[in-house]
């Protein structure tokens, strides 16, 4: 019979093994408390979270393309509608990332307005030409024409789209790419957008909403000043009248609550007057006077007019609590006016501040609207309406402007929940 010590001994000599076995165990399985198995759903999820967090986990849409999806791509013949925006997180060219790309053409290039380099002045007249390193054409969207014609067409399988925008109806890249969606339903080509970040972010939404009357070049659909939208879910939205067959590639690590800034991206020169974010969000703010006499300066962030009154009018637009931003008096020789200086770019509303400063003006300054009749003036077609003129002749505050408009805002933002990319997260607060 066994003695008592040697059974207490085996027994912890049991105990110890099967400690030592399910330590094992827990280690080769990831159950170790205090931490998760980065291969487990629930790891995979906390990554991606701590790598937003961090500011890391971003990708563009070309990004991803070229990553995973250039299945998409490979053995076509491809037509790139790009300028010099089109870059990826590392400063690379998609343009020259397709072109020496394994197992894809790079067939042809396709230039919105300011060119394929982003220089040419706004309304300039953009000539079509050979690649001089490529010796593949480069077609100009604003020049003999604004859609892809069908000999443009004629040597390429599929259409890729990647341009940054910077939230504005009145910004005419999105017009060629609702152009280049139109002709590649009419020549059975299917279209791919890679998604960029709108810099605006997707929570602004707000200023006269476009009615189909004042449809144009800067307007081109019937959405609001800012529309709150990635390229991508805009060709989504354009899609509802057009059909084409579009396919979208979306970013990775974004949120619809992220402005430009929160990307980590650099920001590349769009065009001529839009070098920097500061321009990106003082478009909507000075530039929307066209032909009142209310004008912008300094790349948008100047806005004033002849004899206005420049203490005046920073004092109306300091008061009349419009986050983010401050307006400091200055005059530019005959004309008084504010520079807009940014002091929070996550609260500041581009299309709400625009209204005001507009008001205000007329409110102090002696200005003319505009007015169309069998030709749609560009003030009309910049505001996407003739109402806004209407209340300015009528010397209506902002803050009943803002009531007027607010109905078709509210109808809007009903309207194109169909369209917004699910994994961009709410749309609550715009």
């Amino acid at each position: 019979m066994m003695k008592k010590g040697e059974l207490m001994r085996r027994l912890f000599f049991l105990i110890v093994v099967i400690i030592l076995l399910f330590a094992l165990l827990a280690e080769r399985v990831g159950i170790i408390p205090g931490e998760i198995d980065v291969g487990s759903e629930e790891g995979e999820e906390k990554s991606e979270v701590d790598e937003a967090d961090n500011g890391q986990g971003f990708r563009l849409g070309s990004e991803v393309l070229m990553d995973e999806e250039r299945h998409l791509v490979e053995d076509k013949k491809v037509g790139l509608v790009t300028n010099q925006s089109g870059m990826n997180s590392l400063g690379e060219s998609t343009i020259e990332l397709l072109q020496e790309a394994e197992g894809i053409t790079l067939a042809a290039l396709y230039a919105p307005e300011h060119g394929i380099d982003g220089t040419a002045r706004a309304g300039e007249y953009v000539e079509s030409y050979t690649h001089e390193d490529f010796a593949i054409p480069v077609y100009s969207l604003y020049g003999k024409t604004r859609m892809p014609t069908e000999e443009m067409l004629s040597e390429v399988d599929i259409l890729v789209y990647d341009i940054q925008d910077i939230g504005a109806r009145t910004y005419t890249y999105i017009s060629t790419l609702n152009y280049c969606m139109v002709a590649a339903e009419e020549y059975d080509l299917p279209l791919v957008v890679l998604d960029r970040p709108n810099p605006l972010g997707g929570l602004i939404v707000d200023g006269p909403v476009l009615e189909k009357r004042f449809k144009s070049f800067v307007g081109v659909d019937t959405m609001p000043m800012a529309h709150g939208m990635t390229v991508a879910e805009l060709s989504r939205y354009f899609n509802r009248n057009i059909g084409a067959e579009l396919i979208v590639v979306p970013m990775e690590g974004y949120d619809r609550s992220m402005i430009f800034q929160d990307t980590g991206l650099s920001w590349v020169q769009t065009s001529p007057n839009i070098p920097d974010l500061e321009a990106v969000f003082g478009y909507m703010v000075t530039g929307l006077g066209e032909g009142t006499g209310v004008y912008q300066a300094d790349m948008f962030r100047w806005i004033g007019g002849k004899d206005l009154d420049a203490e005046d009018y920073a004092a109306l637009l300091n008061d009349a609590g419009l986050e983010g931003a401050e307006f400091i008096p200055e005059e530019r020789d005959e004309a008084g006016g504010v520079r807009l200086k940014i002091i929070d770019y996550h609260s500041f509303n581009p299309a709400r501040t625009g209204l005001y400063a507009l008001a205000y003006a007329f409110e102090l300054g002696d200005f003319n609207v505009p007015k169309s009749n069998d030709t749609i003036v560009m003030f009309d077609k910049i505001m996407g309406t003739d109402k806004m003129g209407k209340y300015l002749e009528e010397g209506l505050s902002p803050q009943v402007i803002e009531e007027r408009f607010e109905p078709a805002i509210q109808s809007f933002k009903e309207k194109r929940q169909d369209y917004l990319l699910p994994q961009y997260g709410s749309c609550e607060g715009g």
